[in-house]
């Protein structure tokens, strides 16, 4: 199998100590692509610098919702000069996040805003984080006149009329980890048998969201788990996983541009 981690943030610190012995165990596990989601300006950079020189290490420019308060002009300018970067072929993670709320409800809408007009200007993908915005992110993204409607909704946790939704505006869907916990996973794996197989993406989120077997063994999540998420999402879509997997590599690499 030929597997591709669109999602994941291997720039984080806990991957110092041991980040060549990590990327050659994803090679082991037939993970030969990976997409770091940048989330904001710092991390933007280093992805940037972690990637150069590597031909399978990819990148995504901006600024999560989390941060969207610290979210300017200057910033978007900044990060669409870093988006010239060859290894950078998407634009994300950007969203709406009231879980939390670490931005007020403003300032991520604009943030958002202002990051889809940057990435439908540049024409890279976009990367799409939703939690518990009510309707307001769909809401955002029906209004949005793009170019081309080209995007993944990272790490879905959503309804089914949401995901439909989502297809409906041409984007793919994100299958993390939590397809395999057995209590968490239960709707997320009754929903991806209903996902087209060319519209499907599959990430670990990495250090996040540990998939089981591994969720009981480690704590931190690395690329070469993604290979349990498409075995498991092969398993209950009832596809042999050769060819599912095939699909996958083939829908990714088309998103992000990439030719491997």
């Amino acid at each position: 199998m030929r597997l591709f981690d669109s999602h994941c943030h291997i720039d984080d610190p806990v991957f110092d100590d041991d980040f060549e012995a990590m990327l050659t165990r994803a090679d082991e596990a037939g993970v030969h692509a990976m997409m770091i989601a940048g989330v904001t300006l710092a991390t933007s950079e280093r992805s940037i610098e972690l990637a150069k020189g590597r031909n399978n290490l990819f990148t995504a420019v901006g600024i999560h919702p989390h941060d969207a308060k610290d979210c300017s002009g200057e910033t978007i300018k900044t990060l669409k000069l870093l988006a010239e970067n060859p290894c950078v072929r998407a634009w994300g993670e950007v969203g709406l996040d009231f879980n939390r709320m670490h931005s007020p409800k403003k300032d991520q809408e604009q943030c958002l805003e202002a990051q889809m007009a940057a990435a439908d200007e540049l024409g890279l993908p976009l990367i799409f984080h939703e939690r518990d915005s009510e309707g307001r992110f769909l809401e955002m993204l029906e209004s949005f006149s793009f170019k081309e409607n080209r995007g993944v909704v990272h790490c879905f946790s959503g309804t089914k009329a949401e995901m439909f939704r989502y297809l409906d505006l041409g984007f793919h869907i994100g299958i993390t980890g939590i397809l395999t916990i057995q209590q968490r996973g239960e709707r997320l794996r009754e929903l991806a048998t209903m996902i087209p197989r060319d519209r499907i993406l599959i990430e670990t989120d990495a250090p996040y969201l540990t998939p089981a077997p591994k969720k009981n063994k480690v704590r931190r999540n690395e690329p070469a788990f993604v290979r349990h998420v498409m075995e498991r999402l092969a398993l209950i879509r009832e596809e042999d996983v050769e060819a599912l997997s095939a699909t996958v590599w083939e829908t990714t690499c088309k998103l992000y541009n990439v030719d491997l």
